[in-house]
């Protein structure tokens, strides 16, 4: 049995426990890194790598469908479904380079291909190789959840680590999930030439505005997509080609393919926590905002820690556990400023809090602000006039952005910064957008606050009264 000591154990070579491994190696400290299937974790090789490849793929077909809006004549896509999937493979054998074992061990980071179990608050053994660190990030994921759906441990399924191996096209998906990663996967499958349903047992994309999922429902029935909401699936049958989803109302839904989309758990099994004096609950592991576990040399970051599964969301963590780990410094996680975003068309984003929250949290004080797409030149210019802004402002301050519509991912980042740092309205509006583009949305957003309060005071067109009597 080999024996190592190190300063930074990370168990985990997903998007956050890279991030730790890299930021603390080049700070100088030792780092061990350990993984046992694949470098990158689930977002290169199940996630959001691949998922955003295939949602390019199906665009590239849309878009050839519906060209004749701008002049040029629509053609029917011919879809070679195989060829999209070799798209996407190829696209993450173009990123992986930035996440191998290659990459990581020439920083200095020494990289143990092997998954970890604690056998002591400080130890954990790797295969042949027991590991003593100084502090232990955990940083092991989600994987898929898998419902205990009578009937589903007998005919074939997909989750989203299988899915992206698929060579021939759906006739007809089945997708029972409701979530960002359901119709996400919807959308890009009917764009591609396949019938698509969702079933869903209660509201899809629950985490968002209503107004704004209202529009991308709109919008995904008009492509096609049969969206079934209330259909909690109570019953599977069938074979390969012949699958039908039973509903607890009694629907029943036929296709040839069938997608479990229904959420994610935590990758806490192999870790014998236990040994480690570390407490789970049921979405993670137990952390507090440093997120330190109940054994104060370890943390655990991402998914797996119980809150946000967001890549975006691990690297933040990530960032906070190197200051802390690392560099000795006070360090909190907090959640207010971060955004979410579905890659659907029109895309759909989000910060801090929804119209309904803040107005259960602070009652009729805060304001909405909206702008409608339809009212942009850049959109109006590029056909993309479906969406809307809505901001929540409370005393003058930003708590809350929902964006629906063409480059909305990009958009919410603004208003990701200006939660993050305290920022007001006023210095949103102080911001000059160049013309035309879809980013003066949040300009516009910005001027919607102020203009009653110029443009509608009694006050304010005295003021300019007296002053234009003043000017010489």
């Amino acid at each position: 049995m080999k024996r190592i000591e190190t300063d930074i154990l990370v168990i985990g070579a997903g998007s956050g426990g890279l991030s730790v491994a890299s930021g603390a190696v080049q700070m100088g400290a030792r780092v061990v890194l350990l993984e046992g299937h694949k470098m990158g974790g689930d977002c290169l090789n199940y996630g959001c790598v691949p998922s955003k490849a295939l949602i390019a793929s199906g665009k590239a077909a849309y878009a050839q469908a519906h060209a004749s809006q701008y002049g040029v004549a629509d053609v029917v896509p011919d879809v070679d479904y195989a060829a999209a999937k070799d798209h996407v493979a190829d696209v993450i054998a173009t990123i992986a380079p930035n996440d191998s074992v290659e990459r990581f061990e020439g920083l200095g980071v020494q990289v143990i291909s092997e998954y970890g179990e604690f056998i002591s608050d400080t130890e954990v053994q790797a295969g042949d190789t027991v590991i003593k660190a100084r502090r232990i990030v955990i940083a092991t994921g989600s994987s898929p959840l898998v419902p205990p759906i009578p009937g589903l441990d007998k005919v074939p399924y997909l989750t989203n680590e299988t899915l992206f191996d698929l060579r021939e096209r759906p006739d007809h998906l089945l997708i029972v999930g409701g979530g960002p990663i359901g119709m996400e996967m919807a959308q890009a499958h009917r764009r591609l030439g396949c019938k698509v349903t969702v079933i869903q047992g209660s509201k899809v994309l629950a985490n968002d505005d209503p107004e704004t999922v209202a529009i991308v429902m709109d919008t995904l029935r008009e492509e096609g997509v049969e969206i079934a909401e209330g259909a909690l699936a109570a019953e599977i049958r069938g074979k390969a080609g012949a699958i039908e989803v039973k509903t607890k109302d009694g629907r029943i839904f036929k296709g040839s393919h069938l997608l479990i989309a229904v959420g994610r758990k935590s990758n806490v099994d192999r870790l014998n926590l236990d040994r480690a004096g570390i407490e789970t609950t049921k979405r993670g592991i137990k952390v507090d905002d440093r997120l330190k576990t109940t054994n104060s040399r370890v943390y655990a970051i991402g998914d797996v820690a119980g809150g946000l599964q967001f890549t975006h969301v691990a690297g933040y963590h990530a960032g906070i556990v190197i200051r802390s780990a690392v560099l000795g410094l006070p360090a909190k996680a907090k959640t207010s400023h971060i955004p979410w975003t579905t890659y659907t068309a029109p895309e759909l984003a989000q910060v801090g809090m929804t119209e309904a929250e803040a107005r259960e949290a602070h009652g009729d004080k805060p304001e909405v602000v909206r702008f409608e797409y339809e009212d942009n030149d850049r959109a109006i210019a590029e056909r993309k006039t479906k969406g809307l802004i809505k901001v929540m402002v409370l005393r003058g301050r930003p708590i809350g952005a929902s964006i629906v519509g063409a480059q909305a991912g990009e958009l919410i980042g603004l208003w990701a910064l200006a939660l993050a740092n305290d920022m007001k309205m006023s210095q949103i509006a102080a911001m000059v957008a160049p013309y035309p583009t879809i980013g003066e949305v949040n300009k516009r957003a910005a001027g919607a606050y102020f203009s009653p309060r110029l443009f509608d005071s009694v006050w304010v067109k005295r003021a300019v009264r007296a002053v234009q009597r003043w000017l010489p």
